[in-house]
Formats: structure tokens, C-alpha cells, sequence
């Protein structure tokens, strides 16, 4: 019973042993070569990195952002997982931050944006907005409403 009564005092996002995480995702209409293209870009890395000098996107490439977001490659599986450290200037530690790209098809790709290892329950909700917002931009930025409102008008 005294169980029972801790996991539902538990808030959304806490896990038993790293705070408190999040995960948004979107699918669009383009391929994982085409995502991945875009999110290495200097355009692409602006929006989840912020200005930095352009990565070789190898494991173990430190980075640090004129926004003070800073942290290290730590997987790195091309067209498919990032895994890194990222957190920003006033954090006390960084959370781990997994970019994942999911694809059964060659013309749709679910970019996956996962963070745990977050201090606070605002934490978690100020960094789903913060992905939530970069996802919407890649959407702008890649063209995926344009191919999408072009293949529902030739459908």
C-alpha cells in the first residue's frame, strides 16, 4: 500500500533514479538522409545546438554555444541517434539529450527529441516547449509543409 501511495505522488516526467525527463517527436515527409542532412547543418544545428562553430559530429566533440548551451557528442550514428551531454550556462549539471531518427518508409521520418537527467519539473516543461519549438522551425525550415501541401493537392 505505502508503495502504491509513493507512485502517485510521483509528477509527470519523474523517474525513479534521473529527476525528471521529456520526450515530443514529429513525423515528416521527408527521408532520414534529408533530416539528418538538415540537422547537421549549420541552419539545422542553430535551432538544438545554438550558434556554434559548425561540429564534425564525432563522439567525444566538445561544444559550446554563444547561448551558453555547452556539452559533449557522446553517440553518434549517422542518419539515426545522436546521444549527447547538453545543458546550459546556470544549470547546476547537464541533462542527456537523444536525437533519434525513426523511419519504416523513405519519404517519412519521425525525428524524436528525448531529455532526462532535468532538475525540476519546470525544468521538464520549459525544455518540452523549448523541442516542441524546434520542431516546428525544422518543419518551416525543411520545406515539409510545402511537400506535404503539395501531396495532398495530387491526391
Amino acid at each position: 500500500m505505502k508503495q502504491q501511495s509513493m507512485e502517485l505522488r510521483k509528477l509527470i516526467g519523474q523517474t525513479a533514479s534521473t529527476g525528471f525527463q521529456v520526450g515530443v517527436r514529429r513525423t515528416f515527409p521527408i527521408s532520414p538522409e534529408r533530416v539528418w542532412s538538415f540537422l547537421t547543418s549549420p541552419e539545422g544545428t542553430k535551432l538544438w545546438l545554438g550558434h556554434v562553430p559548425p561540429p564534425a559530429f564525432s563522439e567525444g566533440e566538445k561544444f559550446a554555444s554563444e547561448e551558453g548551451i555547452s556539452g559533449e557528442l557522446r553517440v553518434v550514428k549517422p542518419f539515426r541517434q545522436l546521444r549527447l551531454k547538453w545543458g546550459k550556462k546556470d544549470w547546476v549539471k547537464p541533462s542527456t539529450l537523444q536525437i533519434r531518427l525513426l523511419s519504416n518508409h523513405p519519404d517519412r521520418t519521425t525525428i524524436s527529441f528525448h531529455q532526462e537527467n532535468l532538475d525540476h519539473p519546470n525544468t521538464r516543461e520549459q525544455m518540452k516547449l523549448h523541442w516542441e519549438n524546434v520542431l516546428s522551425a525544422i518543419w518551416q525550415k525543411t520545406g515539409a509543409v510545402n511537400d506535404e501541401e503539395e501531396r495532398d493537392n495530387h491526391e
